[in-house]
C-alpha cells in the first residue's frame, strides 16, 4: 500500500450485518481480508473492524452480527473496481444489510497503526465541511495504555450518555480492531455545527479532552473529521444518512 494522494482520494466505511448463523463465517472472512486487503490495487489503507454500540465501548458492548471496512483509496475509479473483487462478494453472500457511505477528509490528526492514513486534508480540494447542508461523520480511533484502562473505563461513561443525548446525531457505532485496548468510533453528523456543539458545547467530552495530554490515557490516537458524499444500503432497513432524528440505539439492529 502506498501513501495517500489527499488531491484524489476517497475514504469509503462499509458496514455488513450477519445472520446469527453465520456469526462463525464473518470471523473466519475478517481474518482472511485483513491479509488480502493488503494486495489490493490502489488501496492505501484498510482496516476490518469489528462494531459495536457506541454507547458501551469494549467486549460488553460488541455486536457479533455487525462487521465494518474502513478504506482509503488512490482514486475512486480504484474503490469501483473493488467492487468486483472476491471480498465484495463473499461479504454480499454472508451479509443480509450493507451500508457504504462515500467520504473525503475534512482534518485528520494522529496516527492509525503508526501511520497517517488519510494524508494531509488541507491540501486536497474538496467540500467545505461549513456548506450548507453538508454532513459531517467523524472516526476517532485510540489504543488505552494498560495502567490507565480503568480511569479510561470511568470516564467514558458520561461522553457515551452525551452523544446518546447530542442534537444532530444521525448514527454511531463502536469500532475496533480488537474488543479491549483498541477503541473507536463512528459517528455522523448532521452538519459541522451540530459536531462542533457536541463536541464543546457538552461538558463531559470537554472535561475527557482537556483531561487526556494530563493523564496520558492513549499510547497512539487518531481524530478524522470528513464531508460525506454520499452512501448505498441500509443497516436496519434503513440509510442512517436519510434519518432526520438520533438513532436512540446508537447502532443499528
Amino acid at each position: 500500500m502506498n501513501p495517500a494522494n489527499p488531491a484524489s482520494l476517497l475514504v469509503t466505511v462499509d458496514f455488513w450485518r450477519v445472520p446469527r448463523r453465520r456469526i462463525g463465517h464473518a470471523l473466519a472472512r475478517v481474518a482472511t481480508d485483513r491479509s488480502a486487503l493488503r494486495h489490493v490495487s490502489g488501496l492505501t489503507f484498510a482496516k476490518m473492524l469489528g462494531t459495536g454500540s457506541a454507547s458501551s465501548l469494549g467486549l460488553r458492548g460488541a455486536d457479533p452480527c455487525q462487521w465494518a471496512m474502513v478504506a482509503v483509496w488512490e482514486t475512486p475509479s480504484a474503490a469501483r473496481s473493488f467492487e468486483r473483487s472476491a471480498q465484495v462478494r463473499a461479504w454480499s453472500t454472508l451479509a443480509e444489510e450493507r451500508w457504504r457511505i462515500d467520504l473525503h477528509p475534512l482534518s485528520s490528526r494522529g496516527r492509525w497503526s503508526r501511520r497517517e492514513p488519510f494524508g494531509d486534508p488541507a491540501a486536497a480540494a474538496g467540500p467545505s465541511a461549513t456548506a450548507t447542508g453538508t454532513k459531517v461523520a467523524v472516526i476517532t480511533r485510540a489504543r488505552v495504555t494498560a495502567r490507565h484502562t480503568l480511569a479510561f473505563r470511568r470516564a467514558v461513561p458520561p461522553v457515551v450518555a452525551d452523544l446518546a443525548q447530542a442534537e444532530g446525531l444521525l448514527f454511531a457505532a463502536g469500532i475496533g480492531e480488537a474488543p479491549v485496548g483498541l477503541k473507536g468510533t463512528f459517528s455522523l453528523w448532521q452538519d459541522a455545527v451540530a459536531l462542533r456543539r457536541f463536541a464543546y458545547g457538552r461538558p463531559a467530552h470537554s472535561e475527557v479532552v482537556r483531561r487526556t495530554p494530563e493523564v496520558g490515557w492513549y499510547s497512539e490516537e487518531l481524530f478524522a473529521r470528513f464531508a460525506v458524499l454520499g452512501s448505498r444500503g441500509t443497516l436496519g432497513g434503513r440509510d442512517p444518512l436519510l434519518a432526520l432524528l438520533p438513532d436512540p440505539t446508537l447502532t443499528a439492529h
